[in-house]
């Protein structure tokens, strides 16, 4: 059978996205898929984990990600709620298309609920971001992290030390593929569309001075920093003192939004010295980092973005799941000590912030070699 008859011949590759970082993962693999000579045919399944409509679509729009096939509109809920009501309505679709594989991206609840019920039907499981441990067992992506690991019968990796932590968990190395860091191809594929800085604090209504010398920019999700008021007080209050010496720009998640407006602290932010943004699509976001003197996060992705784009980060988490960020790249763990936090950041306004290299395999090109890889699995 030639190559093209095998390809027209093939059932699709489910490729499955639910929450807001599998998009910029997703949208190259797609791309990849279907460039591949020949083409490897796809599905796309959107979880509807991801339940803001309108960033939804943005997202997809900036992204160049095709409409989903399928869209199981799952929604919000607990993460047992969440977890349990993607697997009963992906179960059907499954049943519907017969996929060759099922492909999952990242570490969100759509993760482990589609990789659950694949591997229940033995239906072979593709995980991309393999093998990246906090082991910091409280956070919920750790736990879907590495029980994707386990039921996936090929494991794509970002980093070469994602190997060791899977061969630690009794997993045949003969299942994992150093591919690189796919999120990155969707950055290098989006830097030269991204937004100014300027053009989208006006497009708000904020002053688009504060980004026109030096700023940074601020994320804040996690729950152990924005569900208590201790933490979330404290952490406004070294954000407030950077603020004297560096405006702020603060793409501020909904859930800390509602905390803040919860336990009354509001007067904490400056609007003069910190512009507080809504969650912005993935062009808008890339234009602030890129332009950003440093970033102040507790995101993981934001640690890979930054030191791909050579910019100074401060995690404000005690662990990481990206160690190559921290060893490689731009990244420095400051935890939520306010004293740590403003050492950090007075040696980056000094000049002394870490310039990093960016990781092997981070180049752009990642999806392809996913693409190559997965043509010969499947083959197998």
């Amino acid at each position: 059978m030639s190559q093209e008859q095998k390809s027209s011949s093939m059932a699709p590759v489910m490729c499955v996205v639910g929450a807001r970082p599998n998009f910029m993962k997703m949208a190259p693999i797609l791309r990849a898929l279907a460039a591949h000579q020949p083409p490897i045919p796809a599905l796309l399944v959107h979880t509807g984990q991801h339940y803001d409509t309108d960033m939804s679509k943005k997202l997809f729009v900036d992204l160049g990600l095709p409409q989903p096939d399928i869209n199981l509109e799952v929604g919000s809920g607990t993460h047992a709620q969440q977890t349990a009501e993607i697997m009963r309505r992906f179960e059907p679709a499954l049943d519907e298309h017969k996929p060759s594989c099922v492909l999952v991206v990242g570490d969100v609840n759509s993760t482990i609920a589609c990789a659950l019920v694949a591997s229940k039907k033995d239906i072979p499981v593709a995980h991309v971001e393999a093998g990246l441990r906090s082991y910091d067992r409280k956070m919920p992506e750790e736990i879907n992290r590495v029980l994707t690991d386990q039921i996936s019968d090929r494991l794509y990796t970002t980093e070469r030390s994602a190997a060791d932590n899977l061969a630690r968990e009794g997993i045949d190395l003969s299942r994992v593929c150093f591919a690189g860091n796919v999120m990155i191809d969707s950055l290098e594929a989006s830097k030269p569309h991204a937004r100014a800085p300027q053009q989208t604090l006006a497009a708000h209504g904020l002053d688009a001075g504060l980004a026109a010398g030096r700023y940074g920019v601020v994320t804040l999700h996690r729950p152990s920093n924005v569900d208590t008021p201790e933490s979330l007080t404290s952490l406004l209050g070294v954000l407030g003192q950077v603020a004297k010496d560096l405006p702020l720009i603060f793409a501020m998640h909904p859930r800390t939004r509602s905390n803040i407006d919860r336990f009354g602290l509001t007067g904490l932010i400056d609007p003069a010295r910190i512009a507080v943004l809504p969650p912005q699509g993935y062009l808008e976001m890339l234009g602030l980092m890129a332009g950003a003197t440093l970033v102040l996060t507790d995101s993981g992705g934001l640690q890979e973005e930054t030191t791909a784009l050579g910019v100074p980060c401060l995690t404000l988490r005690e662990n990481t799941e990206r160690p190559i960020t921290v060893e490689q790249g731009t990244n420095t763990m400051v935890g939520i000590d306010p004293q740590a936090i403003l050492a950090g950041v007075a040696e980056i306004l000094a000049g002394r912030g870490k310039h990093g290299r960016v990781p092997e395999y981070w180049d752009g090109h990642t999806a392809e070699r996913i693409a190559a890889d997965l043509w010969t699995w499947l083959g197998s």
